[in-house]
């Protein structure tokens, strides 16, 4: 098997691990002990930064060492694995900062299916203001009964339009 093709089977099996990395960080240490910065998160604050933002730094540190430290050991499945984190990372930052909450304002409609059950699927989350019983914590790969809430929605709609 040709090399790169190893490195990029392992930057897309790190993006998809870090879907559940991402899902078992949010339900047990920021609706956990680290509930003290995820909680302006829930519970909207003044202003555009959050302390939940900090996350963004708690999962980027990983990304960077194992990129500069594969990089400077010329281990290049280190750096396959900083890439594929990074790779989620910016994928979150777009799913979730933008598309899901609207801070940047782009991606404001659309008729997917998919990413509108992922909207539904936060926003169940959402509901929950305290650090305890919440549900859907994942980002991408969302419980089946959103999208068929969603399939449901839409044929509502074609029925009354």
């Amino acid at each position: 098997m040709n090399t790169w093709l190893v490195y990029l089977i392992v930057v897309v099996v790190t993006f998809f691990a870090m879907e559940f990395v991402a899902w078992a960080t949010h339900k047990y240490i920021m609706h956990g002990p680290l509930w003290f910065l995820h909680y302006d998160h829930h519970n909207k604050q003044r202003g555009f930064f959050e302390k939940n933002d900090a996350f963004f730094l708690i999962f980027a540190l990983p990304s960077w060492l194992c990129i500069m430290l594969g990089m400077m050991n010329q281990n290049y499945i280190s750096v396959s694995v900083g890439a594929g984190i990074a790779l989620y990372g910016i994928t979150y930052a777009i799913v979730h900062e933008v598309f899901i909450h609207q801070r940047i304002k782009w991606l404001r409609k659309t008729d997917n299916l998919y990413f509108k059950a992922i909207r539904r699927a936060h926003k169940m989350h959402h509901k929950h203001l305290g650090k305890h019983d919440g549900e859907s914590f994942g980002m991408i790969i969302i419980n089946r009964k959103y999208i068929m809430q969603e399939k449901e929605a839409q044929r509502k709609n074609q029925l009354v339009g």
